[in-house]
């Protein structure tokens, strides 16, 4: 019972966000007592920070998956966030925004072991792309991954881009173009300009 909880309360807070949906709401959904869900969670923080701790988890799996390739580092980023797309739904109820603004420590939380995941995936990424010739061997590492992460949630702030004006799958787009136009060398731009039509 607790996997099928947390499995419809993902989808719900996913769908519709953090804020918008009750206990009520996913009781309902279930076809249970609320009475069900609070013999599993104490209260709604505790769910949500399981939640986001599921969905975490899930995501850096399909990440390490897609890692394990080791396919072109240029098309292994458009691979990642067409995966990442697809099991957020887009991002259309802005959930990182909302888990920010009700749920600040459990955001604070997750930002963190974000920040370490992505690290490692991006120091990696960058390592193989200059090997390889993609990206540029004068580049600081540590520098980008960091600028990386730190652009990656700031696209996310629905205050700098409203998702009235922006869909978050375009805004990833033109931010994965801004950081390799970047750090590609003249092959790296070949593909990317591949990837881009």
């Amino acid at each position: 019972m607790r996997d099928k909880l947390l499995h419809t309360a993902s989808e719900m807070f996913l769908n519709l966000g953090f804020k918008s949906v009750t206990m009520d709401d996913i009781a309902n959904e279930i076809g249970v007592s609320k009475k069900t869900i609070y013999s599993h969670f104490k209260n709604k923080t505790e769910l949500v920070a399981a939640v986001t701790s599921k969905v975490f988890c899930t995501i850096c799996e399909g990440i390490d998956a897609i890692n394990e390739q080791k396919k072109n580092p240029i098309i292994e980023l458009f691979e990642v966030k067409s995966f990442a797309m697809s099991f957020l739904k887009d991002e259309n109820s802005s959930p990182q925004y909302q888990l920010q603004k009700y749920y600040p420590k459990i955001y604070a939380s997750l930002k963190l072991k974000q920040f370490e995941y992505m690290q490692h995936c991006i120091k990696k990424n960058l390592t193989r792309g200059i090997d390889q010739e993609f990206y540029r061997a004068d580049i600081d590492i540590d520098f980008i991954a960091r600028i990386y992460f730190n652009g990656m949630i700031a696209i996310k702030d629905n205050d700098l881009f409203p998702l009235k004006k922006f869909s978050m799958n375009q805004l990833m787009n033109h931010y994965l173009e801004y950081h390799l136009r970047g750090i590609c060398t003249e092959k790296g731009i070949q593909i990317l300009e591949n990837q881009l039509k």
